[in-house]
């Protein structure tokens, strides 16, 4: 049988499974091994390979894959990984500019960016490339519109209901991630407001 990808009880980690995706996938969600941790819990299920997404991976456990002779990669890494840990990343900073660039054009000077984790490198590159576009356009950043999220749709929601509440509102929003995109189209819809006529709404990712 062929090998499929198989997503773990553990947010942000795929392993390829041997076995096909039904048997992995019961194994491998939500509901792992008692008393283990996620790499144990992987190497139980003995995968081909693992990808790791917006994660980091400390030595003790990088060790532990090695030594079973299994592959792995880090996709976007919170923090800088280690030189022999083999790692990708999305162009980040230059979508984060292009997002607001697109903002801007639209005729916006009110954006709003919600974050990820603050010790996210993908997500600082992207609010990196938020602030870029907004002042090479000669548009002030307002701090009060640099909000800190988990991308979460409840941050989402919970940052955007803040702001449109404010004497002079934002016009238009960029998210970090889809999920907090959708916590600000629930934030819009409570108020009354229709997106995109009378809030612009760009989010990061390509949530399905």
């Amino acid at each position: 049988m062929g090998k499929r990808a198989a997503r773990s009880r553990w947010p942000g980690r795929w392993a390829a499974d041997h076995r096909g995706d039904s048997g992995a996938r019961r194994g491998l969600r939500r509901h792992g091994l008692r008393g283990r941790g996620w790499v144990e819990d992987v190497l139980f299920r003995r995968p081909a390979g693992i990808i790791e997404v917006y994660s980091v991976l400390a030595d003790t456990q990088s060790g532990q894959l090695r030594s079973r002779g299994i592959p792995f990669v880090l996709v976007d890494p919170n923090e800088e990984p280690a030189h022999a840990s083999p790692s990708v990343g999305a162009t980040n900073w230059k979508r984060g500019l292009s997002a607001t660039r697109h903002l801007l054009q639209l005729g916006h000077r009110r954006i709003v960016v919600i974050t990820g984790p603050e010790n996210a490198l993908a997500s600082r590159a992207r609010v990196d490339g938020y602030r870029t576009a907004m002042e090479t356009a000669g548009v002030l950043v307002d701090r009060d519109l640099v909000r800190i999220g988990d991308y979460r749709a409840e941050d989402g929601l919970r940052h955007a209901r803040e702001l449109l509440r404010l004497p002079s509102p934002p016009t238009a929003v960029f998210t970090c991630n889809d999920a907090l995109a959708l916590g600000v189209y629930r934030a819009a819809a409570e108020a009354g407001l229709s997106i995109p006529d009378d809030l612009s709404v760009v989010g990061f990712d390509d949530l399905q």
